[in-house]
């Protein structure tokens, strides 16, 4: 990294969840003064959507909270791995994918599930919206705002710390 802490965020197709988490995560990091010291993205594990903006539903409640999701889809790649020193899924098949990228086995502790930051232990995924109705992109936007100010609670820590 360009002395920047990375972070990506990841789901299947890059159009719902992590362009989410990379929206919010930079507005919240923006409102805080700490955009200049990250690097943030968001990638899918399939490839299907690359090019596309993000969904048009899951913009239209991001936009109604305030937040853009400007991203275009992408599908991460193992130099990813490299690259970021978070990389979060948003679900265990997105974890177990993301792990199978990393064949060595170096990145581990940098692959995570984006709920591992979220205060209740019982929430273990953010639920893919696609093909339900307006109430699961705003439980994914929920889920997304917790997990991302309690992330940024901790790079803010490691910041200070001087990491």
């Amino acid at each position: 990294m360009s002395g920047k802490i990375g972070v990506l965020f990841v789901c299947m197709g890059n159009i719902c969840r992590s362009p989410t988490g990379e929206g919010v995560f930079r507005a919240l990091a923006e409102k805080r003064g700490l955009l200049d010291k990250l690097e943030i993205d968001s990638a899918g594990t399939i490839g299907y959507h690359a090019g596309n903006p993000a969904d048009s539903r899951m913009q239209a409640a991001a936009n109604k909270r305030g937040y853009r999701l400007d991203s275009r889809a992408r599908r991460v790649k193992s130099a990813d791995l490299d690259k970021f020193d978070y990389v979060l899924a948003a679900d265990k098949d997105n974890l177990f994918d993301l792990h199978s990228l990393d064949a060595d086995g170096s990145h581990g502790d940098r692959i995570k599930l984006l709920t591992e930051y979220h205060p209740d232990k019982t929430v273990d995924h953010v639920p893919d919206p696609y093909y339900g109705g307006p109430q699961g992109f705003e439980l994914v936007l929920d889920l997304v705002e917790i997990c991302c100010e309690h992330l940024l609670n901790e790079i803010e820590e490691r910041l200070k710390a001087g990491a």
